[in-house]
C-alpha cells in the first residue's frame, strides 16, 4: 500500500464498504469493521476530508443496484464526493465489464479519483498496478461465476434431499419453528385450503371459489403474507381464478416438496425464467399432507374435463383492438344461442366476466357482428373521404398536361410506323431478286439479317410508345380501381385494418369509440374527431344487440 496523496485538501472522500454472503468464506478480515478500520486509517494518515461512509452489508458484487453503491453515486453527481475508497477492487465490484466501466469511464468523466488500497490501484496516477486492473476484475468475475456455481449445485442438493429452501412456504403452511428447511401446517390458512379442494370436488369451477372466497372476506395469499402490491388494481385483495387453479394443481398439498420452478438466467441478472414441469424438483412425502392423494386426483380430473371443453376459441375481426371504454380492459367473447338457435357472439367485459358479483364494472353485452359493421362502416368512410379519386387523377394524369410533349410523340410514333413500311418493302425485294438469282446467297443472308434487326428495334420502340400512350389514357379509370379495392378490402383484411385502427372502445351506453393511427382528411376532421387524447376520434352508436 504505497498510495501517496500530494494535495489531501482538494479531496472530498467517499469511503465504500461492501460485504456480502460469499465474502464471509474468505474470513474475518473482509468484515466491515476491517474495512472501515482500514479505510480511516489511510485517511488519517494522509489527511483526507471524509464526506460520507457508504456501506453495502449482504450485497454481492455481481450487483450494482445496491442502496449505499446508488447514494455514492448520487453525492458524485451531485458534485459531493470527487473521491472513492475501497478495501480492493473487489468490494467496488466483481462484474469486470461494470467494474471496467466505471473505473475507466464514469469515474475519469466526473472527475473522480479512485483508489484500492490493498491492490495498490489509484486512477490519479499513471502505474503498472492501473494497467493490470483489467486482468484483477477479470479475475474477481470468475470468483463470483465460481462462487455462484457452488452455490447452486449446494441448494440443488438440498432440493433433491426435499429440504425447502425458498423465501417463503406455499399458501396454508409456514416454516418449522426449530427445524431449519423444513415446513408445517399453517392451521389458520390450512382451513382455507382444504374448502377450496372440497368446494372443486362439489363440482365449482376456479372462478367461482375465488368469488365466493372473495365474498366472505377470506384474505388471499397476497394479503395473508403481508406482501407489498407493486401496483393496484380492480382486482386487488381479491381471489382470481388463475390463483386458484394453480393451487389445486400443487403437489405441495398431497406432501410433496415442489421446488426448481423458476431458474435465474445467470448469476449477474435477478431475473428468472420459469421451468418445464418435467424440470422441476419433485419429492414426495416430506411433510404432512393438507390433502389425501384421492382428492387430489379427483380434482386434477374435474380440471382436464373443463380445459378439454374449454379448449375452444374464437375469431373475430377486431380481435386484440377492442376494449372496455370503463375498465381498460380487453373485451372477451361468448357465444349464446338465438331464438333460431344458431351461434351468436357477444362482446362482454373480462373485468366484469373475472368477478360478476364484485361490481367493480358492467357487462357491455353487445352482438360481435353490430360492432365490427359499424367500426368497418367508420373505416370505409375514412378511407373513402383520404382516398378521394379528385385527389389521385391530377397525379395519374400528370402526364397528359404536356400537350406539346405527347403530339411530338405522337410525330415521333408517326415516323418509326414509316421507316418500319419501308423497311418491310426493302425485304420484299430482297426476298424476290433472291428468287430471280439476282443476289448470291451470301448476300442475301447478310442485307436479310441486318434489316430484320433494324425492323425489330422499331417495332420494340413503337409498341412501348404505344403501351405508354394507353397507359396514360386509362390512368383516371385506374385510380377508381385503387380506391374502390382499397375500400373492399378494409372489411376482411386485418393487417389493413390494425394499420388504421390503434383502438376501439365500447362504452356501456353501446356506443363504439375508434381511435385512428393517424388523422382523418381535413374536411372529414370536424366532424369524426372528439378531441380526447391524442388519436383521432369517430364515435358510432349501436342499436341494440345486448344479451337477454
Amino acid at each position: 500500500m504505497h498510495l501517496e496523496i500530494d494535495n489531501p485538501a482538494d479531496y472530498r472522500a467517499a469511503l465504500y464498504i461492501r460485504l456480502s454472503k460469499e465474502d464471509e468464506s474468505e474470513g474475518p478480515s473482509q468484515s466491515v469493521q476491517n474495512q472501515d478500520s482500514l479505510l480511516r486509517a489511510f485517511v488519517q494518515q494522509h489527511g483526507l476530508c471524509v464526506y460520507d461512509t457508504y456501506i453495502d452489508d449482504g450485497w454481492s458484487g455481481t450487483n450494482f443496484d445496491r442502496p449505499g453503491f446508488r447514494r455514492m453515486i448520487a453525492d458524485i453527481e451531485a458534485g459531493k464526493v470527487n473521491m472513492v475508497l475501497t478495501k480492493d477492487l473487489s468490494r467496488l465490484g466483481r462484474d469486470y465489464i461494470l467494474t471496467g466501466h466505471y473505473m475507466e469511464r464514469y469515474f475519469p468523466e466526473h472527475r473522480v479519483r479512485y483508489l484500492s488500497l490493498l491492490d495498490g490501484i489509484d486512477t490519479g496516477v499513471d502505474s503498472t498496478a492501473n494497467d493490470i486492473t483489467p486482468f484483477r476484475a477479470i479475475m474477481n468475475d470468475m470468483y463470483a461465476k465460481d462462487i455462484s456455481k457452488k452455490i447452486k449445485s449446494v441448494k440443488r442438493d438440498q432440493q433433491r434431499k426435499g429440504l425447502f429452501i425458498g423465501g417463503k412456504p406455499v399458501y396454508g403452511y409456514k416454516m418449522h419453528p426449530t427445524e431449519k428447511n423444513r415446513i408445517v401446517i399453517d392451521e389458520a390458512a390450512a382451513d382455507v385450503v382444504r374448502r377450496i379442494f372440497a368446494m372443486a370436488l362439489d363440482g365449482m369451477s376456479c372462478r367461482s371459489i375465488a368469488m365466493t372466497l372473495s365474498e366472505a372476506g377470506v384474505p388471499t395469499p397476497a394479503v395473508y403474507a403481508n406482501l407489498p402490491v407493486a401496483r393496484r388494481g380492480a382486482h386487488s385483495g381479491r381471489w382470481s381464478g388463475e390463483r386458484i387453479s394453480e393451487m389445486l394443481q400443487n403437489e405441495t398439498y398431497i406432501g410433496n416438496m415442489v421446488q426448481g420452478r423458476m431458474v435465474k438466467i445467470s448469476y449477474k441478472s435477478k431475473k428468472c425464467l420459469r421451468q418445464d414441469r418435467r424440470d422441476w424438483v419433485v419429492v414426495q412425502g416430506t411433510h404432512e399432507p393438507l390433502v389425501d392423494p384421492e382428492t387430489f386426483r379427483s380434482v386434477q380430473r374435474l380440471l382436464d374435463s373443463r380445459r378439454r371443453t374449454r379448449s375452444r376459441t374464437y375469431d373475430f375481426l377486431l380481435k386484440g383492438l377492442i376494449f372496455c371504454h370503463e375498465c381498460g380492459h380487453p373485451l372477451a367473447v361468448v357465444n349464446r344461442k338465438n331464438a333460431k338457435g344458431d351461434d351468436v357472439l357477444y362482446f362482454v367485459c373480462r373485468t366484469y366476466q373475472r368477478d360478476t358479483r364484485a361490481g367493480v364494472c358492467t357487462c357491455h353485452a353487445v352482438k360481435e357482428q353490430a360492432v365490427t359493421r359499424a367500426v368497418l362502416a367508420e373505416v370505409r368512410a375514412a378511407c373513402r373521404a383520404a382516398l378521394d379519386p379528385g385527389r389521385l387523377l391530377p397525379i395519374a394524369q400528370a402526364e397528359e398536361q404536356d400537350t406539346g410533349r405527347r403530339r411530338a410523340a405522337q410525330g415521333r410514333a408517326q415516323a418509326v410506323q414509316g421507316e418500319i413500311d419501308r423497311l418491310t418493302a426493302h425485304l420484299d425485294r430482297l426476298y424476290a431478286d433472291r428468287l430471280n438469282g439476282l443476289l448470291p446467297e451470301a448476300d442475301f443472308t447478310r442485307l436479310w439479317d441486318r434489316i430484320q434487326r433494324e425492323r425489330t428495334q422499331l417495332e420494340e420502340k413503337r409498341q412501348a410508345w404505344e403501351r405508354r400512350q394507353k397507359s396514360a389514357g386509362c390512368r383516371g379509370d385506374r385510380a377508381q380501381d385503387w380506391v374502390r379495392r382499397f375500400v373492399e378490402t378494409a372489411g376482411t383484411n386485418r393487417e389493413l385494418l390494425v394499420r388504421l385502427i390503434e383502438r376501439v372502445e365500447l362504452t356501456e351506453e353501446k356506443e363504439v369509440i375508434l381511435r385512428f393511427r393517424c388523422a382523418p382528411p381535413d374536411d372529414a376532421a370536424e366532424d369524426k374527431t372528439a378531441g380526447r387524447g391524442t388519436s383521432p376520434q369517430a364515435a358510432v352508436f349501436l342499436p341494440g344487440g345486448r344479451l337477454p
